[in-house]
């Protein structure tokens, strides 16, 4: 990554996603992704000694479905209104694993990512662009998401274990 220019970065949310699935009914999946995110990546001599810090606005939860949205903004899961964040500050970048804290509902736990560096370019604007991808699974209990619904057949609506997929862009400090 020693093509990565010192300094402070800016995430591109028009180019990133924040994306999660989990198990539904015990039979499929749900799929979504936070559109409101935030962030920096700090980058040391060389491209090295990377930190990583964002933010996703939990209102901005989208799953292509209204009411589902709406659920999860509520108490019963991210409590919008009492918790307008979700936040991962990362502690250590080593080869492939992104480690660092994930704070949900004011809960923090030290989460590990496959991390993957992408590459860096110029786009034809003129802006040098890195990319970055990010992929680890969570327990959705552990961070006080515990609402379910027992079904019929048996087993329930919503499993544990939320996949998450960060697809992240940033631009280059001004100076570069």
């Amino acid at each position: 990554m020693n093509d990565l220019t010192p300094g402070t970065w800016t995430l591109d949310p028009a180019h990133t996603s924040a994306a999660f699935t989990v198990r539904h009914a015990g039979i499929s999946k749900a799929r979504g992704q936070f559109t409101d995110v935030e962030g920096v990546l700090e980058v040391g001599a060389g491209g090295e000694n990377l930190s990583f810090s964002t933010t996703l606005k939990t209102e901005s939860i989208n799953t292509s479905q209204p009411d589902r949205d709406n659920h999860l903004r509520s108490g019963d899961f991210f409590d919008a209104e009492q918790f307008p964040e979700l936040r991962f500050v990362s502690t250590k970048v080593e080869g492939d694993k992104l480690t660092g804290d994930l704070t949900i509902r004011d809960i923090t736990k030290p989460v590990e990512l496959d991390f993957t560096y992408e590459g860096a370019a110029t786009d034809p604007f003129g802006i040098y662009r890195a990319g970055f991808t990010g992929e680890t699974t969570i327990s959705r209990k552990e961070f006080g998401l515990t609402w379910n619904a027992a079904l019929e057949a048996g087993g329930v609506m919503v499993g544990d274990n939320v996949k998450i997929l960060i697809e992240a862009e940033f631009t280059a400090p001004a100076s570069a």
